[in-house]
């Protein structure tokens, strides 16, 4: 397959600073050397940088970095779009904020091929929030809301041409919801599996019926995975941790059944702050996780020392 890398080191959308070193990370981890071993050719454009800053005032003064935000979803839009029509973009973040542009994008080159986007969902949290529900104002925790077109965004965000369809959305890992959040979903089709549905019927089962429903619809999938949907003893690098999360062997079910699936159009790795890291050990186990997803197997994985 060919790949292309694009770092977005945004992290305004996030409470903690560090997101911005995450490309960076996952580079030195060698994501790049991991994909091209298995035989995909990949091209790394760099980092992508905003569209210009334009100033906006919002009633809700918890709300921070909007104009930035604003402008890096810009950006992200037209760059998804652009690198989605020939390759499989892999978006190395930066915060998940950056998925309200990388989805908005990838949305618009499926619905071109007149074909269903379907988004995996992979975090601790649900980012349903709006610019006026958020009371954090971090908007890292609005992009779902946005590109499946809830309301909230106008005249603030570019308008969404190709909102995914709540129905087509799963969330799986999530174990951290607000209250608005819960309401809001509650009204909606997203297929929302946290970790005591995890715990009761196995990661396995949850994914493979979704799976089949992305094949019957014969969909696009777009995979975003946050950190934090990882448990932070094997993943500690992320500002936003949450125990309980997937385990290790888990996470690599998850990434294993989705490349049998051969589903997977897209890709964001996100929340990786290797300031709050273990010697790398968090953007090791993103790469490893993207290898899987790209199609290492177990038998490929020799015994490490210690």
């Amino acid at each position: 397959m060919d790949c292309t890398l694009i770092g977005v080191p945004l992290q305004i959308g996030a409470g903690q600073l560090g997101c911005e070193m995450g490309p960076s990370a996952l580079r030195i981890a060698g994501l790049k050397t991991a994909l091209e071993e298995l035989g995909h050719t990949v091209a790394d454009i760099g980092n992508v940088l905003p569209a210009p800053f334009r100033k906006f005032d919002h009633p809700n003064k918890a709300v921070h970095h909007l104009d930035e935000t604003v402008a890096w979803t810009e950006a992200l839009m037209e760059v998804a779009y652009r690198e989605s029509e020939n390759a499989m973009p892999i978006f190395l973040g930066g915060d998940h904020a950056l998925s309200a542009g990388s989805v908005v994008g990838v949305a618009r080159r499926a619905a071109q091929r007149n074909r269903p986007l379907f988004v995996l969902w992979l975090d601790a949290h649900t980012d349903y929030h709006t610019l006026q529900t958020t009371r954090s104002g971090n908007l890292h925790g609005t992009p779902v809301a946005y590109y499946s077109g809830r309301d909230g965004f106008d005249g603030y965000f570019p308008p969404v041409p190709n909102p995914v369809d709540p129905a087509n959305i799963c969330m799986i890992g999530i174990r951290s919801v607000d209250p608005a959040e819960s309401a809001a979903l509650g009204e909606t089709g997203v297929t929302i599996h946290d970790m005591r549905m995890i715990d009761e019927h196995g990661v396995g089962v949850l994914l493979r019926a979704f799976l089949e429903r992305v094949t019957a619809a014969h969909g696009l999938l777009h995979v975003s995975l946050d950190v934090d949907f990882l448990d932070p003893s094997i993943a500690p690098a992320v500002g936003t941790t949450v125990p309980g999360g997937a385990t290790f062997r888990e996470a690599h079910l998850v990434m294993e059944m989705l490349c049998d699936s051969g589903l997977v159009s897209s890709l964001d790795l996100v929340e990786l702050n290797p300031f709050l890291d273990e010697r790398g050990r968090t953007a090791r186990l993103m790469v490893d996780l993207t290898a899987s997803l790209m199609g290492k197997r177990v038998l490929d994985r020799p015994t490490r020392a210690g």
